[in-house]
């Protein structure tokens, strides 16, 4: 059958079946039917996959412009240049219709550190630590405000298994900003290259961690974004959208609209970016902490990228997003503007 044609792909159907994958001998993991997707002078519609079907490309860029097509980075095995041509065969999925699990993690050979602020998130935790080792070698560390549910006596149960993993405990909860501001001090002491941020509820997926990685290759700060062409939410009722993009376009009538979506918290920093931004002066706590940072980047001069995102609502806990965080936003992002932290 002729390719489908599309935008700059030749998508190959039908799906060749000696692709199907096979994994595991005790508890065999859904087969995989991939779609190969190439690089050609024509475009093709995105196909609706089945519950067996995944998406295989060779790169990242090419990934890229399927996900702002629409398609679901979940859905998307990455078989780079430089290995084994077969490597793909490797992917598994957890359960048919789920994210694709890669046969090795993805190492950049990069110093890296992701910083995963925590309060009364235990349940989340235990099942993050080892989802973010599937997909990217990275250092963690976890940055524990006082948890009374025990966050932080895992985090160093996890610690003391997992050379990997580190814990930094806070001894009160002060909010996201300062919390986040004590994992970059950490970080930036010990020279990682890459630092990035992300929740601990598994509304960051971490099989997007490798996307942003291999975005800051060429950008000083990568933000992972609800709000460009293939981003989204998920799970998410309507006063919790109106919200959010309430605070946005609040923040883009002061700031600029240079980001789409100034208030992400899905984010890979480079380590010159962050000390450069005298972050001993930074002011806010709470969720306007990502607005702020965003608009130093800006009028830093810094290359900032978006990549979409679906951000889907927490697995577990409740959100900590309340009115004193709305009340914060509304009276620091014009003190943004006023003393000349805006992107315009």
């Amino acid at each position: 059958m002729p390719p489908v044609s599309g935008s700059g792909y030749r998508i190959f159907m039908p799906i060749d079946e000696s692709l199907s994958v096979q994994l595991g001998e005790k508890t065999p993991a859904p087969s995989i039917r991939y779609c190969p997707v190439r690089k050609n002078n024509c475009v093709f519609p995105l196909k609706e996959l089945s519950k067996d079907e995944a998406y295989i490309v060779s790169d990242f860029e090419l990934a890229e412009e399927l996900i702002a097509r629409g398609a679901d980075s979940a859905r998307i095995a990455i078989a780079p240049h430089d290995s084994n041509e077969n490597q793909y065969l490797g992917y598994s999925q957890i359960a048919a219709g789920k994210q694709l699990v890669p046969p090795s993690p993805f190492d950049f050979k990069q110093s890296i550190v992701i910083v995963l602020p925590t309060y009364n998130e235990r349940a989340n935790l235990e099942a993050l630590v080892p989802a973010i080792s599937q997909y990217l070698v990275t250092d963690i560390l976890i940055v524990d405000d006082n948890s009374p549910d025990g966050t932080g006596e895992l985090a160093d149960q996890f610690s003391g298994t997992h050379g990997h993993v580190h814990v930094l405990h806070r001894s009160k909860k002060e909010g996201l900003g300062p919390a986040y501001l004590a994992g970059f001090k950490w970080a930036l002491h010990r020279n990682y290259s890459l630092i990035i941020e992300m929740d601990c509820d598994f509304s960051h997926a971490p099989w997007d961690l490798p996307r942003l990685v291999h975005r800051s290759r060429t950008a000083d700060l990568v933000i992972g974004s609800r709000y460009v062409p293939g981003g989204g939410t998920e799970n998410w009722n309507a006063s919790r959208r109106f919200v959010s993009r309430c605070g946005n376009t609040y923040a883009s009538l002061f700031l600029g609209s240079t980001i789409h979506d100034w208030t992400g918290g899905f984010r890979c920093y480079r380590r010159e970016l962050l000390t450069r931004m005298n972050l001993a002066t930074v002011r806010t706590k709470g969720y306007i902490f990502q607005v702020e940072l965003a608009s130093r980047a800006v009028q830093l001069g810094a290359d900032v990228v978006e990549l979409p995102i679906r951000f889907c609502d927490r697995i577990e806990g409740q959100s900590k997003l309340g009115w004193q965080s709305i009340a914060e936003a509304l009276i620091e992002v014009p003190k943004m503007y006023l003393l000349g932290l805006g992107g315009r």
